[in-house]
């Protein structure tokens, strides 16, 4: 019978890392998160644009529970909730803006589609607009 080498919840630190930020749109979050501070969910909505209500619930929920961004609730009528950056959030930052920097000298620039925090991100320079 077949055996694996390794258990099966041992994990690279890299693994981890871009489990807990990588893919399409959690960094957009982060980014975003980072340049605006604080937002409501609509706002938040607004900003990331092509995004679905399901997708940016399910990947708030995911960063909520890796405790990279925390989640707000007012006892009010209506509800509002608001999300900001947690101090383990904005500790990820610094290395989004690294790989901007790495990939700015890689990547074919889309000025139609690109978000509005990289086009106020100078990366190509390493000074990382939204990340002042």
């Amino acid at each position: 019978m077949y055996q694996h080498k390794m258990e099966e919840d041992i994990r690279c630190p890299l693994e981890y890392g871009l489990e807990v930020f990588g893919g399409k749109w959690k960094s957009r979050i982060i980014c975003v998160l980072a340049e605006k501070g604080t937002l409501r969910y609509s706002a938040l909505r607004k900003e990331m644009s092509n995004i679905t209500d399901a997708v940016l619930a399910s990947t708030l929920k995911e960063l909520i529970a890796d405790d990279i961004v925390h989640r707000k609730s007012f006892d009010e009528i209506p509800p509002r909730v608001e999300y900001c950056l947690t101090e383990k959030g904005n500790s990820v930052v610094p290395i989004l803006q690294s790989i901007c920097i790495w990939s700015g000298a890689y990547h074919k620039e889309d000025n139609e589609n690109t978000m509005t925090q990289c086009k106020k991100c100078d990366y190509k320079q390493g000074k990382g607009g939204i990340f002042k």
